[in-house]
């Protein structure tokens, strides 16, 4: 066999088990082919496609960033038991996938990319696209994954695939060192021969670890939580990856805690508990932002604590605050100097803390706090959700018009600009899997490409609901080019373009650190001034663009029906068989309600414009607040 048929087979005969569930840990490959991989990859690709044509899947991609996007998506949606792998040419195909990769290691969920190098032997050196650096002449492209990787090796001789190919997999099904996992592949070695051991090609099975908790560290957490008389949960998405969201239903219904999720934890507890609070940090809602300001004692489970869920340093204000981390890695479970890490697997613990504080419950007093901060918010969305009647609605009020019209267990996917904010603030999660909003990375372009994953991975297990993306024009305008992978095979998507002709996030922002949105608008240059934030828009057809593609269009007129117009054609799209393309227009300087939340931006510290002369007397102001969160002692 060749290298690459070799890997390929061997990829199509790993499992992953995880209790009772048993799946392919890579179900298929993405790939682009150039001269790199054609007769590598490509072939052995080619080759199971015509004697075995259902071990392992090729699948049509048009850009190489957007494949592991793809990856990542499914991988969020099979809880990362499960990914693709992505194949890419040497040079520019290898490199577009460097974004992706680090996408994937930050937000700690796996991707196996195989991207080709150049020629191992160097029998034909440069060759096209080669980079050559005098200094290091063995140093390519693929070099820098690196630092973007969980895993990175090099198959420079055909016999050290075996041991490769084995490290990988372990990593790709480690939850504690999962992410990008890269095994770059030179060109000339993929289509060398080796003679092949038949244990290689068998079946593997690779068992996801979940760590009890330690007797000692767990008696130290239950007696800090019993001690405690404003407890606070911060989830995670290290609920949602470990099944853990009955547990944690059940552990708070029982107590009584209250719950703040951060982006990857949406989903934890669906909207309408009585012990969840909503989004928490700079990006929160007033609920579980106060809460969380007077907590005694905060409860982190799966979070690896960014600076939005802590509101940079600014959400948890109790000089006296304990943190309680619980994570499957030690890296974030000892987070904040904290004395009292957990470190195991969230479902595993959440079990044993329900048996521990079986009786415990916070007091009557509290309780009334959480019910009228939760009764109090809900009013704040009911009012951003209701029609303004204006020709250009806002944000929120679309937000609401694409929620009522949506299934609870419908998926809503996001990744950049300024709906992440308003969609943690404003959704209303009703499904564990239902919320997918990619923000560890926050990257720009995901949201068609990783919704598509998402809708892989749901269909692969025999799930039909629907999945919506909601993208903004600018990352529109990044990475569109998956909607003809859309339309190439048949697979349902609904995706929802508000257009504010700019970036409306980065326009907001520049608005309060004194640059008055320089910058941000899309609009036609300025010769004399020498700048584009003139009132001239530019003529781009957006919907017209996606058209091109061949996917179902529907154009929201502007107008005061604009709101009951989305909210008709997100239930038409529903109902339809095929993919739909929803162009609505808005109100990009209509905001949603203020969550009280803070995000550290630095101001300029002089200048001579007076707009950020004032933007830095309030950055003074709110920074104020900020604290090393080193936590206290621990309970004695």
């Amino acid at each position: 066999m060749t290298v690459s048929q070799a890997l390929i087979e061997f990829l199509a005969r790993q499992w992953t088990v995880d209790g009772d569930i048993r799946e392919r840990t890579i179900p298929g490959v993405f790939g682009i082919f150039g001269h790199g991989n054609v007769a590598g990859v490509g072939q052995a690709l080619k080759q199971l496609n015509v004697d075995q044509p259902e071990l392992m899947p090729y699948f049509q991609a048009r850009n190489e960033q957007a494949m592991v996007h793809q990856s990542v998506g499914y991988a969020r949606m099979h809880r990362r038991r499960a990914t693709f792998a992505s194949a890419a040419s040497v040079g520019p195909g290898a490199t577009n996938m460097l974004t992706g990769a680090a996408l994937a290691t930050t937000n700690r969920l796996p991707a196996l990319l195989l991207p080709s190098d150049t020629f191992a032997t160097r029998v034909a050196d440069p060759v096209l696209q080669q980079l050559e650096q005098p200094w290091d002449i063995g140093l390519t492209v693929n070099d820098a994954f690196r630092p973007l990787s969980k895993f990175f090796d090099r198959v420079q001789r055909p016999e050290q695939l075996y041991s490769i190919a084995l490290g990988a997999m372990r990593v790709l099904t480690d939850p504690v060192e999962t992410g990008a996992v890269t095994i770059a592949l030179p060109e000339d070695v993929q289509a060398e021969t080796l003679d092949v051991p038949i244990e290689f090609l068998q079946d593997r099975e690779w068992h996801l670890r979940r760590p009890l908790p330690e007797h000692g560290a767990l008696a130290r957490a239950v007696a800090t939580i019993r001690g405690a008389e404003r407890p606070f949960i911060v989830a995670g998405g290290g609920v949602l990856y470990s099944g853990a969201e009955d547990q944690l239903r059940a552990l708070v219904g029982a107590t009584g805690i209250p719950v703040g999720t951060t982006q990857a934890g949406g989903g934890s507890l669906p909207w309408d508990h009585p012990q969840y609070l909503g989004a928490v940090g700079a990006t929160g809602t007033t609920a579980a932002n106060r809460l969380a300001a007077e907590a005694d004692v905060v409860i982190g489970i799966g979070t690896r604590y960014s600076d939005f869920t802590t509101a940079s340093r600014t959400a948890f204000r109790d000089p006296s605050v304990r943190f309680v981390n619980i994570n499957v890695a030690a890296f974030d479970a000892y987070k904040h100097g904290t004395q009292l890490p957990v470190v195991a697997d969230a479902r595993e613990t959440l079990v044993a803390l329900a048996a521990e504080l079986a009786g415990h419950r916070v007091a009557a007093g509290y309780s009334e706090r959480i019910a009228h901060e939760k009764s109090e918010w809900d009013a704040a969305v009911d009012v951003a959700f209701a029609p303004s009647g204006r020709a250009l609605p806002g944000q929120p009020e679309i937000i609401g018009a694409v929620q009522s019209a949506t299934a609870p267990e419908d998926v809503i996917v996001q990744a950049a600009g300024s709906l992440p904010g308003d969609l943690h603030q404003l959704w209303r999660v009703r499904d564990p899997l239902g919320y997918h909003v990619e923000y560890a990375y926050s990257c720009m372009g995901y949201e068609i490409a990783g919704g598509l994953g998402v809708k892989r991975g749901l269909t692969a297990a025999g799930d039909e609901r629907d999945v919506i993306v909601m993208v903004g024009d600018g990352s529109y305008l990044m990475l569109s080019s998956e909607l003809a992978t859309v339309v190439a095979e048949g697979i349902k998507l609904i995706v929802i373009l508000i257009q504010n002709h700019g970036f409306a996030s980065i326009g907001h922002l520049s608005e309060t650190v004194g640059s008055e949105r320089f910058g941000t608008k899309y609009r036609v240059y300025d010769a004399e001034a020498r700048n584009f934030q003139g009132d001239r828009v530019l003529p781009v057809d957006l919907a017209m663009n996606a058209r091109s593609y061949g996917i179902d269009v529907i154009e929201i007129t502007p107008g005061s029906d604009a709101i009951a117009d989305l909210a008709a054609a997100v239930a038409a799209a529903k109902a339809s068989d095929r993919a739909t393309f929803i162009h609505v227009h808005s109100d990009p300087l209509v905001y949603g309600p203020d969550g009280e939340g803070w995000w550290d931006v630095p101001v300029s510290e002089v200048s001579t414009l007076e707009s950020t002369q004032r933007a830095r007397a309030e950055y003074e102001r709110l920074r104020q607040a900020q604290r090393p969160l080193l936590g206290a002692e621990d309970a004695r």
